[in-house]
């Protein structure tokens, strides 16, 4: 039986959250009334004149150095024609065979093993508008609010194959793009949008296959799920005797399939031609080289220096730079607890289980890492125990109070005193005859049970080192 490679390509657009759209001066903002947000110039009404926002420019360069990219420093504009109701002037102003950018890559790991994906280019564009179907009415409207919108299209080699590779690309594509603060990637409001071009072919064979567009992935895990269906059909077509034919299909997650919209179009359909309205632009080296000197520290490079510098595996490094400022709050706090793993379990533990209890990002949650680190210190002097110290922690999130206030308010600090806790051991050594014979019996693993009904009586504010001592000593003399 012929066994098949799967071959992905991913194009993603990647919105940019400059002030104005990307031709003209209206607000680029997501929310409004339909219609609201437009002029004669994204409307494209006779004789309006684009003018190129210079914060779109910038934008798409720190984009493509950020991807490894080389930028060209001759930028030009073309038109992109193409006839559909949410495009107004028949016409989309694109970038064809001078993008702003190109032959980069850029690093994904899948079940522990890095690998390195092409990206092809990376070209400026605006966006179209938005229809809207009325099922009601049967019929479609069109919002033009969307309609110049500034866009980064992102087109990566076809170099993923499997799925699950897509979902990891497109993970670590806008974790790197999120750092650069050019875009909230937010795909609910189609900040982040992403078509997939699938095709497979025979194990060995270099020719590639037929291929594909899947449209509407509007989550990463519909991406995953729609390029596993379509490899399930493609591979059912070919072993059956058909043949896949090259079109663009529309994925229904709710039905976990996908149907055709229209025939895959090809460069030359578009008749692409150089924008006669727009001027060519040339990109200084030095422009360039201040835009790089200026970027961000990228999330796989903090990845590495958090491993190097502070210790930490792997995993604690990952989980603290998805989040660009929870990996900053780590750092600040490792600067007043010189224990970095510590603080890193804290944040990846109590920390992160409250954000996802609370339903918020980091951004979201009043802590300053003054209170983190006066937790992890009074849990490490003993003042209070584990248990209590992410007690304290939901408290503080809470109230906003400080932590020593909270401690003394509700009562919440450890009971280190001898006597008081050897009436409790002896209470508890006294109810619970069956264990205590375990232990007598070689059974050492009682103890720890017996520790818990102490810590359970005096409710988790018994130091539980001063519990076990006593309890051993009070053990022999039984």
């Amino acid at each position: 039986m012929t066994t098949f490679e799967t071959v992905i390509g991913l194009e993603v657009h990647l919105q940019l959250k400059t002030k104005t759209k990307i031709f003209c001066g209206c607000r680029n903002e997501f929310g409004h009334e339909p219609n609201t947000n437009v002029c004669p110039v994204c409307l494209g009404l006779p004789g309006t004149l684009p003018v190129l926002n210079r914060q779109v420019l910038l934008d798409g360069v720190k984009v493509g150095l950020a991807l490894n990219c080389t930028i060209n420093n001759f930028v030009k504009f073309d038109r992109k024609n193409y006839f559909y109701p949410d495009l107004p002037k028949g016409y989309q102003i694109s970038q064809f065979d001078l993008p702003i950018a190109r032959q980069g890559y850029l690093d994904i790991v899948v079940d522990g093993t890095s690998k390195r994906i092409g990206i092809t280019r990376a070209h400026l564009e605006e966006d179209a508008g938005k229809l809207v179907h009325d099922a009601v009415n049967n019929g479609s409207l069109v919002d033009y609010n969307r309609t110049g919108t500034p866009l980064v299209e992102i087109v990566s080699e076809p170099d993923l194959r499997s799925a699950q590779e897509a979902y990891e690309y497109l993970t670590a594509l806008k974790l790197t793009l999120s750092y650069l603060g050019v875009s909230d990637c937010d795909m609910e409001k189609g900040s982040l949008r992403c078509d997939a071009n699938v095709s497979i072919r025979p194990v060995g064979q270099e020719k590639l296959g037929t291929k594909t567009e899947l449209k509407n992935l509007n989550s990463f895990s519909a991406l995953k799920r729609a390029v596993e269906f379509e490899v399930t059909r493609q591979t059912g077509v070919i072993l059956s005797g058909g043949q896949v034919v090259q079109e663009t299909l529309l994925w229904n997650d709710d039905q976990g399939a996908a149907v055709a919209m229209r025939s895959k179009e090809q460069a030359h359909d578009y008749r692409y031609f150089p924008e006669p309205d727009l001027v060519p632009f040339t990109l200084e080296a030095n422009q360039v080289q201040l835009l790089r000197e200026g970027l961000p520290e990228l999330p796989y490079v903090k990845l590495a220096r958090f491993m190097a510098r502070y210790g930490l595996n792997h995993y604690d490094a990952f989980i603290l730079v998805q989040d660009q400022g929870l990996a900053s709050f780590f750092e600040v706090c490792v600067k007043a607890h010189a224990d970095a793993k510590k603080v890193a379990n804290w944040l990846i533990g109590p920390l992160m289980k409250e954000m996802n209890e609370r339903k918020k990002s980091f951004i979201g949650m009043s802590l300053t890492p003054q209170a983190m680190v006066a937790i992890i210190q009074k849990v490490e002097t003993g003042v209070i125990s584990n248990v209590i110290g992410k007690e304290v922690l939901a408290l503080v999130l809470d109230t906003g109070k400080a932590v020593d206030a909270i401690i003394e308010e509700k009562g919440l600090a450890q009971v280190s005193d001898d006597e008081a806790l050897g009436k409790v051991v002896d209470d508890i050594i006294a109810a619970n005859p069956a264990a205590v014979a375990e232990i007598k019996g070689g059974k050492t693993g009682a103890i720890g049970f017996l520790v818990g009904q102490a810590l359970k009586k005096m409710q988790g504010k018994a130091n539980p080192k001063k519990i076990n001592e006593i309890l051993s000593r009070r053990l022999q003399d039984v």
